[in-house]
């Protein structure tokens, strides 16, 4: 894995990641967004319609996240190892996969949260305590492309002591897992972690900034902390980390919060945003031309600016695609009428011509943000749709 930086504009930055296919090298654009899956696949796409050069998302859509707890028990890691990895069991070569574990449910004391042996995570199997060698051991049978270390992410209202704990925590797991990592390669981000203290954020990233690592994964943002708070807790990492290695965040996935990271300088993004909006019935609709997004502010009663709600009713009789001059499948052969309808009949087939489109539209955001650092421009849009944003949610917030 090799990475580069080829364009910056204040603390933006975009630049390209090299990852290795069978001896040769694959370019993938940076800042960019890893795309969520359940078990190596994300949730409404099948493996043959992820494949198909129908889907014009394509060349974007090559990062892959996992999270090692689905893989606790089945298939068992023995199993995963005997096939060849992650890449040959679902037959996706070419893919960059990278794992992180992250807790589903927020652990408020040290008995329901960790201790110093290892880190508790809810899993399909439910709660399990899970040691680094044992963590270790699913990482060297997976073989991702890049992995995170054990992280103790605690929430923003933890206490200073409990916080602190969590930062020492962290960082001797990392020490643990280099110590253990043999068979894998030095693909490891280390895990940074410090909730909503600036202190503990630097703390955290200058002591794994001196580890030997090839990346770093930032965690605990996404657990209470407000938005006014959030820019100086990034920049408080990514201050204190070397510019020629990859920085990935967690827990930021709405289009403002995805800005507010790649503003502090972070290149890649994993977030549930995709699946929850196609699981409710939402499609991603904000403007992906940067003249609209500069100068428009449209809003009606079902719509917040950035998502429409596609079971209500309004749409029963819209023959119109999902977004105007949008060239995703969805979009050039389906109808909101008819969306609307698989979605109250309850057919599958509405998911997954959902997360078609917003899967499309949230790439082309992203190409759009790297557009936009490489013209030098970064700031100006930034702040152009922050504003158009805003304005949206003050509109829909007015009584009709």
């Amino acid at each position: 894995m090799r990475f580069i930086v080829s364009a910056r504009c204040g603390r933006a930055r975009a630049g390209v990641l090299h990852a290795m296919d069978g001896g040769g090298r694959y370019p993938v654009e940076t800042p960019s967004l890893l795309l969520t899956t359940r078990k190596g696949l994300p949730a409404f796409i099948p493996r043959d319609l992820l494949l198909s050069s129908s889907l014009p998302f394509l060349p974007d859509s090559r990062l892959l996240h996992v999270s090692p707890l689905h893989f606790i028990e089945c298939p068992s890691p023995k199993t995963i190892s005997k096939i060849g990895g992650l890449h040959r069991m679902l037959g996706l070569q070419g893919y960059f996969f990278i794992a992180s574990p992250r807790d589903s449910i927020l652990c408020l004391s040290e008995s329901d949260g960790t201790n110093k042996l290892g880190a508790s995570f809810e899993t399909p199997c439910g709660r399990r305590l899970v040691k680094p060698a044992e963590y270790m051991c699913m990482i060297s049978s997976l073989k991702p492309d890049m992995w995170a270390s054990l992280a103790d992410e605690v929430p923003s209202w933890v206490c200073d002591k409990r916080n602190k704990t969590s930062v020492d925590r962290t960082v001797r797991w990392l020490d643990e897992c280099i110590d253990l990592d043999t068979e894998v390669g030095k693909n490891i981000l280390g895990a940074i972690v410090g909730g909503s203290s600036v202190e503990e954020r630097k703390r955290c990233a200058t002591e794994v900034a001196r580890r030997n690592v090839s990346g770093y994964w930032i965690g605990g943002f996404g657990l209470g902390e407000n938005f006014e708070e959030r820019p100086a807790l990034l920049s408080a990492v990514t201050d204190n980390l070397p510019e020629e290695k990859p920085r990935h965040v967690t827990g930021l996935g709405l289009p403002e919060e995805v800005l507010d990271g790649i503003a502090a300088g972070i290149d890649l993004f994993d977030s549930t945003y995709i699946y929850h909006l196609t699981l409710g019935g939402f499609a991603v609709v904000f403007p992906l031309n940067r003249d609209e997004i500069l100068d428009s502010v449209v809003c009606d009663v079902v719509c917040d600016g950035a998502k429409i709600n596609l079971r209500a009713t309004v749409y029963r009789k819209d023959t119109s695609p999902i977004a105007n001059n949008c060239s995703c499948y969805t979009c050039q052969n389906h109808t909101r009428a008819y969306i609307n309808h698989l979605l109250n009949v309850h057919e599958m087939l509405a998911q997954t011509l959902l997360e078609i489109h917003n899967t499309h539209h949230y790439m082309g955001f992203f190409r759009l943000i790297r557009e936009a650092i490489k013209a030098g421009e970064f700031d100006e849009f930034y702040q152009r749709f922050i504003d158009n944003r805003r304005g949206n949610l003050t509109l829909a917030a007015m009584p009709l």
